[in-house]
């Protein structure tokens, strides 16, 4: 490492002019990163982390308003005329941004995205810039290089669209990377391999990075040094040794006791009660996504068979793909099964008429992954914490009205957010609504679809708790879909593990965890992060010397 850094901030403030005032979003920031360095900057969401690093090259809205200084290279960027900002933006400061789909522009091959990084700044033919995409690529071990470069973003996985914006954003070989939530969508498999490979580029390039990110597992892998925000604020600053270690501040010391830590979980006793038979069984399930154009069909679950009891929660785990979402939607019916049998409480659903398929629905609840995309932005909370139980003539009027207030009692939202839209609620606070929603029916069953996937660890923390309280109290059978196996560990009773559509493993919780039988179920625990510096490691270390 060198002694100069590379960024260098100082008295670094961020502020929005909102509705006719000035609203701070960061508050007199002090830092710098040197060749080689990774600094973490962590914090819940609204604490300042995105602000701040896009505010470094002047990447915010018209309305906001950036004071300080801001070193790259030695050089001011605040206040700096465009010219210079282009000229280091993209060949001496990259991005990586947290949703390649949206960040990478659909209509254009990943190919020609990085040509066009390429071309701009370096006088390159464009034969000579598509063969160092394909070395680029290559470097970020996308499959076929050659085929994928013609490839646009649609046609590539998760994991590999963010392969090719690391791609793209190590194109010029920047001094400077910062990384914006690279691993929060990706499976422990992805995300381990992404981190391995963000770790292996920054020593060969000896890059800085900046990374900002909630996953505490990811800082524990990657990060030299941590700075804690709050509010805008730098609440504490050190190596990421001491900020684990031993934490100074009561927001840090809260923000890590937050953490899902596998194998630290208590045992959940188990009060199913199996005499009245299975609230959901799945018996031999196979569901096939018919042929669609040149699309041929595909089998994204191959006999599936498991049973969940009153009060039980099955938590399903697997990588993007494994089928984990297909079988928790063919479970109430929202897709149709090729062949096999499905029963909740009883009865049968698989082949059942619509007119069927609504009666048994009644029994059922669902909470999706992305509350903002499953709540009508134009019905107040209220309205769609109510319409299960209007449109199914449980209760109107004074009647309904108490209904969703008790409701929104049970989730621990202020009545009066009754009358709010979906967009004037926080992430954590749209995924409550989400399970008011789900349980104004009183389901005998429950799905909840990666619920916590992109909650703050604090925030995910509560709405784990608040799950487990409702789930006593109601007793009703939960399917619960994550990737995220701390998680997991936290909920579940049992555990269900998919690879590639087939189950190959289901257990009680402690023996999934602690002796797992199918290379698989190793290969993902193997694979799970740990907020430990230390412990990551030597995990690390050991999945490395396995391959």
């Amino acid at each position: 490492m060198t002694t100069t850094p590379v960024l260098e901030v100082k008295n670094y403030n961020v502020d929005f002019w909102v509705d006719g005032s000035w609203y701070p979003a960061a508050i007199d920031m002090n830092f710098h990163i040197k060749s080689g360095e990774v600094l973490a900057i962590v914090g819940e969401s609204g604490s300042g982390k995105s602000s701040s690093s896009m505010g470094l090259m002047g990447l915010l809205a018209s309305n906001a308003r950036v004071t300080g200084s801001v070193l790259v290279k030695g050089t001011e960027m605040l206040g700096t005329n465009v010219a210079t900002l282009r000229k280091f933006r993209g060949r001496e400061v990259s991005y990586i941004f947290q949703e390649p789909m949206t960040a990478l522009n659909p209509v254009y091959t990943i190919g020609f995205q990085i040509i066009e990084t390429l071309r701009t700044h370096f006088d390159m033919s464009t034969e000579a810039a598509r063969n160092r995409a394909i070395e680029l690529l290559t470097l970020v071990e996308i499959p076929n290089p050659e085929a994928s470069v013609d490839k646009y973003p649609h046609q590539l996985s998760g994991g590999q669209r963010q392969r090719a914006m690391i791609a793209q954003s190590l194109a010029c070989d920047p001094a400077l990377l910062i990384a914006d939530e690279p691993t929060t969508a990706l499976d422990v498999t992805v995300q381990a391999e992404i981190l391995d490979l963000m770790r292996n580029l920054k020593d060969k390039l000896n890059s800085a990075v900046l990374l900002i990110t909630h996953d505490m597992g990811v800082v524990a892998d990657l990060a030299d040094k941590i700075l804690v925000m709050k509010d805008g604020f730098t609440v504490e600053q050190g190596t990421a040794d001491q900020i684990f270690n031993s934490p100074k501040h009561p927001y840090t010391i809260s923000l890590l006791n937050s953490v899902p830590k596998l194998g630290s979980a208590p045992s959940r006793d188990l009060k199913s009660d199996a005499s009245g038979g299975p609230v959901l069984s799945l018996k031999d399930v196979t569901i096939e996504y018919p042929k669609r154009g040149r699309v041929p069909a595909f089998t994204a679950a191959k006999n599936v068979t498991f049973d969940i009891q009153r009060g039980e929660i099955l938590g399903l785990v697997g990588e993007s793909g494994s089928g984990k979402t297909t079988v928790g939607r063919a479970a109430i019916g929202l897709i149709p099964v090729k062949s096999g049998s499905i029963e909740i409480v009883g009865k049968e659903i698989a082949g059942s008429s619509q007119k069927q398929l609504r009666e048994v629905r009644t029994h059922t609840g669902i909470v999706f992954q992305d509350p903002a995309s499953s709540l009508n932005p134009r019905l107040p909370i209220g309205e769609s914490i109510g319409e299960p139980l209007f449109l199914a003539k449980v209760a109107k009027g004074a009647a309904l009205d108490r209904m969703v207030e008790d409701l929104l009692d049970s989730v621990e939202l202020p009545r009066s957010y009754r009358n709010r839209y979906p967009h004037e609620l926080s992430g954590g606070q749209r995924q409550r609504v989400g399970i008011a929603r789900a349980l104004s029916m009183n389901p005998d069953i429950l799905i909840a679809d990666e619920p916590t996937s992109a909650l703050d660890v604090s925030i995910q923390a509560r709405f784990l708790e608040l799950l487990q309280e409702l789930q006593d109290r109601l007793n009703f059978a939960c399917l619960f879909i994550s990737h995220d196996i701390a998680v997991v560990e936290i909920l579940a009773h049992r555990i269900a593990v998919m690879q590639h559509g087939v189950l190959v493993e289901i257990g009680d919780r402690d023996q999934i965890l602690q002796s797992p039988q199918h290379e698989y179920t190793k290969m993902l625990l193997s694979a799970v992060p740990v907020p430990d510096p230390a412990e990551q490691r030597k995990r690390r270390e050991a999945r490395l010397k396995s391959k």
